[in-house]
């Protein structure tokens, strides 16, 4: 199980920045936020946790030039176009052609 998601994670994730952003994003949505659902404080600090920690994620998606992973299950199931690998991502090609629909 978790080789299977490395081998899916780690050539959506290749970008730096993303990387960065998924360091800060990830914990802050499910850490932060049920920390914050815990120690009862005001109601937005966890809507603030769970959203703020997703933009995060997503800003990350849009600068490695692929759709997040939430995004490309809403695509799949809609049979809409979607990027699952982006441009930087070596198994990108290869990938592309037995699971990727995208629209470029």
């Amino acid at each position: 199980m978790i080789r299977r998601f490395l081998k899916n994670y780690l050539p959506r994730h290749r970008n730096r920045t993303n990387q960065l952003l998924h360091l800060i994003g990830v914990p802050l949505t499910f850490i932060g936020t049920p920390v914050a659902i815990v120690q009862g404080v005001e109601w937005y600090w966890p809507v603030l946790c769970f959203l703020g920690g997703y933009a995060f994620q997503f800003a990350g998606h849009a600068v490695e030039g692929n759709d997040a992973g939430e995004i490309v299950f809403l695509k799949k199931k809609l049979g809409m176009p979607y990027t699952e690998y982006g441009p930087q991502s070596e198994c990108s090609r290869d990938l592309e052609q037995r699971d990727d629909r995208t629209s470029g």
